[in-house]
This record gives C-alpha cells, sequence and structure tokens, in this order.
C-alpha cells in the first residue's frame, strides 16, 4: 500500500522542497528525487515484478560545504520512511576494534520501529486518553473496596479458599451512590481543566533493567541487549507509587496507557516490512575508507576491509536483528564524499559496480554563496537576525554587505582550504563579533551593516596569512 503523503511526493515536489534549503545543485536533487520516486513507483506492482526491481544507489562526489550532508538532513525530514544517516568513518572491518557495518541496519530497524509504535500510539491516543483519566479519577475517588467472605468454614483451612463477594448493605449503596455524584462532578471539573495543579498518587509500572555487560568484539553489544530483553521478560515489572500534579499525571498514565493498547510483537513486524521495502541508509565520508591502492599495509588493510564487509550489506543480504532477520536488497544507499585526496575510481571495483549512479556536486561560486545568505529557509542572515530579536535589536544587512561577505569567503575558499557554505559561518561570526557582544546595551535601536563594515571587519582576517592558519 501507498500513503497519500508519498503519493504526492512527485520528483519535481521534492526538488521544490529542497529548493527552499539548498542553493543549486539541482544534478543531485534530480536524481534523488528520482531515486525516492521510483520507491513509491516499486510498491504499485505486482508483487513478482517488484521483487526483481533492485534500487539504483546514488554516489555524490563533491567538495566539502556544497550541500552532500544536507540534502540528506533534508530528506530525513521530507520522506515518510525509516531514513538514516551515517559515518563510513565510524566502521571498522571484522576483527578489529570499532562497529561492524551491519549496525546500520539494525539503526535503520530501531528507527523504523520507533516510527510504528509512533504512529500506532497516535492512532490509540484517544482511548488512552479516556483510560488515564479514568485512573486519575479511582486515585482522587478510590473505588469502594469489595468485601469478601468465606463461603465454607473449612475451606479457611485448604490450599485455596473460595472468595464470595459480600452483599451490600444499604449504607454501603447511599455511600457508593454519593462516590458516584462526586466522581461525576470532579470527572467535570477534570475535563474544564480546574484540577491540573492539584497533587494526586499514582501507581505505575516500572521495566526490570537487567545490564547484561558482554566483552567481545563489534556487533556484541546487540547480543547484550538480547538478553537483557530476554531476562527483562522474565521479572515482574516493578509497581512504583508516585505523588505528581494532575497535569503531570495525565500525560504519564496516557503513555502508559497507550503502550498497553500497543500490539509491540505485530508493529515490530511491520517495521521490519517496512525498513526491508522503504529504508534509505545515508552513507557519509565515503571517501574516508577509500584507499589509494598503493601498499596494502597500515589503515589502508581496515579501509579496504570496510569496504568488502559494505559489499554484501549494499548488494543484498541477510541481517539479524533483535526484532528478526532482515533482507537489505531493496534498501536505497546513498554515499557521499568530498574525494579531495581519493578518487571514486580508488574505491574497490565491486562497490563502484554497487553505487551506479554518480552524481557531481558543483563547487559554490561567490554568487552561489550570496545566494545561500539569503535565499534558503531560515537562512544564516535570518538565523542571526532572530537571535538578535530577542534582544530588541534589529539587524539590517545591506545588498553591498552581502556582495562583500560572499567576495570575501570565497577568495578565503581560493587561496586557502576550500570548505564551502561553512566559510560563511565563521565570516558572520567574525563580522557580527562586537553587535552580539553589545547586544544587551543596543536594545531598542538598528544595527545595521554596510561594506564598509564588512571590510574594516573582515579584510584583516582575509589578508593575513598567519591569521588564516588558526581560523577555519
Amino acid at each position: 500500500m501507498t500513503d497519500q503523503r508519498d503519493e504526492a511526493l512527485t520528483p519535481k515536489v521534492i526538488v521544490t522542497y529542497l529548493d527552499r534549503y539548498i542553493v543549486g545543485q539541482d544534478k543531485a536533487k534530480r536524481a534523488v528525487a528520482i531515486a525516492l520516486r521510483n520507491r513509491i513507483r516499486r510498491r504499485r506492482l505486482p508483487e513478482d515484478m517488484a521483487r526483481e526491481i533492485a534500487p539504483k544507489n546514488i554516489l555524490m562526489v563533491g567538495p566539502t560545504g556544497v550541500g552532500k550532508t544536507e540534502i540528506a538532513r533534508r530528506l530525513s525530514q521530507l520522506v515518510h520512511a525509516p531514513f538514516i544517516k551515517v559515518e563510513a568513518t565510524k566502521f571498522t572491518e571484522v576483527g578489529y576494534v570499532g562497529r561492524d557495518v551491519e549496525s546500520m541496519i539494525r539503526d535503520l530497524v530501531e528507527h523504523s520501529v520507533q516510527m510504528v509504535k509512533q504512529r500506532r500510539i497516535e492512532e490509540v491516543r484517544g482511548e488512552a486518553a479516556a483510560r488515564a483519566r479514568d485512573r486519575i479519577l479511582d486515585a482522587l475517588i478510590p473505588p469502594r473496596k469489595v468485601q469478601e467472605k468465606v463461603s465454607d468454614f473449612m475451606q479457611m483451612f485448604s490450599g485455596q479458599p473460595q472468595k464470595q463477594e459480600a452483599a451490600p448493605t444499604e449504607e454501603d449503596e447511599r455511600a457508593e451512590r454519593q462516590r458516584l455524584s462526586t466522581r461525576e462532578k470532579l470527572g467535570q471539573m477534570l475535563d474544564d481543566g480546574k484540577l491540573e495543579g492539584r497533587e494526586v498518587e499514582i501507581e505505575i509500572s516500572e521495566n526490570a533493567q537487567v545490564g547484561i555487560p558482554v566483552m567481545g568484539g563489534p556487533g556484541m553489544e546487540e547480543m547484550g541487549q538480547n538478553i537483557g530483553d530476554m531476562l527483562s521478560g522474565i521479572f515482574p515489572k516493578k509497581k512504583k507509587r508516585k505523588t505528581v500534579t494532575v497535569e503531570v499525571a495525565r500525560k504519564i498514565l496516557q503513555a502508559d496507557e497507550a503502550e498497553k493498547l500497543v500490539d509491540h510483537d505485530a508493529a515490530a513486524q511491520e517495521a521490519l516490512e517496512k525498513a526491508q521495502q522503504e529504508g534509505i541508509v545515508f552513507i557519509d565520508e565515503l571517501d574516508k575508507v577509500a584507499s589509494s591502492g598503493g601498499g596494502q599495509s597500515g589503515p589502508d588493510v581496515s579501509r579496504e576491509g570496510v569496504q568488502r564487509d559494505l559489499l554484501p550489506i549494499v548488494e543484498g543480504c541477510t541481517v539479524n536483528t533483535r526484532y528478526g532477520p532482515v533482507r537489505t536488497d531493496h534498501i536505497l544507499f546513498i554515499a557521499a564524499g568530498a574525494f579531495h585526496k581519493m578518487k571514486p575510481s580508488d574505491l574497490v571495483p565491486e562497490l563502484q559496480g554497487r553505487l551506479p549512479l554518480r552524481v557531481e556536486l558543483d563547487p559554490l561560486s561567490e554568487r552561489d554563496l550570496a545566494r545561500i545568505l539569503v535565499e534558503p529557509e531560515h537562512s544564516l542572515m535570518d538565523q542571526y537576525k532572530a537571535l538578535l530579536s530577542t534582544e530588541d535589536v534589529v539587524l539590517t544587512f545591506t545588498e553591498e554587505a552581502i556582495g562583500e561577505i560572499a567576495s570575501l569567503a570565497a577568495r578565503m575558499n581560493r587561496e586557502t582550504e576550500d570548505i564551502g557554505a561553512r566559510r560563511l559561518h565563521t565570516m558572520m561570526e567574525n563580522l557580527l563579533e562586537e553587535i552580539q557582544f553589545d547586544a544587551s546595551d543596543l536594545s531598542g535601536q538598528e544595527a545595521n551593516v554596510d561594506g564598509q563594515l564588512v571590510r574594516q571587519r573582515l579584510e584583516r582576517l582575509v589578508a593575513d596569512t598567519d591569521v588564516r592558519k588558526y581560523l577555519l
């Protein structure tokens, strides 16, 4: 089945969304948009055909700071599918100290489980709220205790005496009617929000925490979690009484009731299927595990080992998780790297073949840097204006100032390391240092940044080669 929100994610819609936050890089945006749309198209096909269509994994190549990671970050907010971003540098070859590559699939499944559980909790929120309301009223007006009597004198000495409810007296019935009337009035006050600050004692259950330290290599922490989960199911849940306000009690009890209403086993199975069919893994800094192809000693051994370990994951294999086995055949992998010192051809050939779509991201020009300052939603300048507005300072920039900032940033990128749009953060901090420091004294005033101020504050930074060694 396809979600209505997914149906609306046409390639044009995806590119338009990315345009709100990322300047340029049209080829990368189009490639990602087509890949995402093909996943939706695949779900419409008959099962036998859909099984044969593998995702076209993408390798994004471009200098640092041009938008590779930002594309991944914005995609994670857009797609309604399990999505994780991992750093290739965190993984090591099996046998070395570090995380093994299968942990990225386990993390993807965990994210998928949380997504499905959250959706199911939202579906039962109404019933959970009603149950939480009843529990709060029970805490405010405890129910009548049922009096029990032993049916036969001899059963007092047997193993399990048969208990019977004693018949209520007229006084008991009158007290119960009064209690129900009071409960109804309190319920109305509770619904009207008049009891929010009143303290109430509630009983909540706590899962037994069983920590099992497991010594071993990469991936062994998963075994420790599984053993802990298994033993926590054996030990009974602890009951704990807690005194809180009605407002806090409602949140606690509503969450507790929602957890009881959700079928966790069914949610886990749905999450496994969702991760297999819709999961997306973004592997950043892939160039850091590429080797020069010369000697096979030192760190190159582990780097190539990581690539070899990635091969079956990207190609399609079974990964065991705490919720069950997961096939990676239809998970979409998007890899990215700057490849300054290495080239994509330095990756092992088999891994290159598993990333068939290669997209080149363009270096940022002076004009691009100027657009990045003002065009994206919540742009860098908008952020500084918002921060200073909390001190009642109106921050403004002239067109000349914007051009000067972009020009000096582009110059520093040319003459030193090209770090793309990240250079703008350094420029803006140095430019606005005094205004931010004195903001509390400038309350109610306007702080105007023009071209002259930009040159005064930043030209020395750009021209002084000694200073540039210590500043970005």
